[in-house]
């Protein structure tokens, strides 16, 4: 199952102009996020606000990670403040896979950013965390936080905007999305035998572990007849007729 780095803004010192920082807007993304993350079988590790800047790529770098996502606000140059409207998406210029990730986050971004002619993937080589990283890696900035109308937007829309980020995150590791649930506690029940814990939600799909017959379970997700589930750090799909929840 996929595992991401996820790393939402440091900069606590970016003023947003309706109040807040881009810090802290970041962190709510960040937040709203984990639940849809969770549900997805999309395991990950997140940054902390103490952190600088290189120690969030080493830690990055430390571990293998199928995508490295931050999560930011933009600013307009000298001049423009206030002014400038859109979605960004960056990923490293010789990346394919970054490119790939990107272009699947600017078709979810599009269904939710009130102007969607101006929600883009944007090639670079200067942006540290697309560039160091070793993991494939895409820098949202998500909008502008020196536009009253967009940072409003931010602000209005912090659940959607978590949303449609997962949802592209679910289009590029090429899995169904399925709506954030509470996590619920299950038993496999097996008559005996093993539960098998696959990659995708079918039984042709590569075996990652298995359950014993009789364990407890965490099921965080649905999609037809599975179960996302976690037992004991194994994430993956199981066939739902197998598992009583409580």
């Amino acid at each position: 199952m996929p595992r991401i780095y996820l790393s939402p803004s440091l900069q606590e010192r970016n003023p947003y102009v309706i109040g807040g920082t881009e810090e802290g807007y970041m962190n709510l993304v960040a937040d709203a996020m984990e639940p849809y993350l969770r549900s997805n079988g999309i395991t990950f590790t997140r940054n902390r606000p103490d952190q600088t800047l290189s120690q969030v790529i080493a830690e990055s770098n430390a571990s293998y990670y199928d995508l490295h996502l931050a999560l930011h606000s933009n600013a307009a140059g000298a001049g423009k403040e206030g002014t400038v409207r859109g979605t960004d998406v960056y990923y490293y210029t010789l990346s394919t896979e970054g490119k790939r990730a990107a272009d699947d986050i600017v078709i979810t971004m599009k269904e939710i950013y009130p102007l969607p002619d101006r929600v883009r993937s944007v090639p670079t080589t200067s942006l540290a965390e697309v560039r160091r990283t070793i993991a494939p890696s895409v820098l949202v900035e998500i909008a502008y936080h020196d536009n009253v109308e967009d940072a409003t937007w931010i602000r209005n829309n912090i659940e959607g905007i978590a949303r449609a980020l997962v949802q592209g995150l679910t289009a590029y590791f090429q899995i169904p999305f399925v709506e954030a649930t509470a996590p619920q506690q299950g038993t496999a029940v097996t008559a005996g035998g093993v539960l098998n814990v696959r990659e995708r939600p079918t039984s042709a799909s590569a075996v990652l572990g298995v359950i014993p017959n009789g364990e407890a379970v965490t099921v965080n997700g649905a999609y037809d007849d599975w179960y996302i589930v976690n037992y004991q750090g194994l994430v993956g799909y199981a066939a739902r007729r197998f598992i009583q929840t409580v």
